[in-house]
């Protein structure tokens, strides 16, 4: 696929942006080296090679889980404002 003057034109109505002149240019260059480099890419002979997720191996950075007894509700409602029971008791936000 050639990048022409035209291109980039299209593809800045289609990203309803402006780009100048010299922009124009930058960008028309950039995208012809991105697409020269995935052409490059996509001649490279792949057979045998395992499709990857990520380029390093990821481990489950996560903690196990374990279940450890809850506080008392007293010991959490000790600092509460207003509570009426068990609860936290909080002013009304919808009518």
């Amino acid at each position: 696929m050639e990048v022409t003057r035209d291109l980039v034109l299209y593809l800045e109505r289609l990203a309803r942006i402006e780009l100048g002149e010299g922009e124009r240019e930058t960008t028309q260059r950039d995208l012809r080296d991105i697409l020269t480099y995935m052409n490059t890419l996509g001649e490279l002979d792949t057979n045998g090679v395992e499709p990857l997720s990520h380029a390093f191996p990821v481990v489950n950075v996560m903690r196990a889980d374990e279940v450890i007894p809850s506080r008392e509700p007293a010991e959490i409602l000790a600092n509460a404002p207003n509570r009426k029971g068990n609860c936290f008791r909080v002013p009304k936000t919808v009518e």
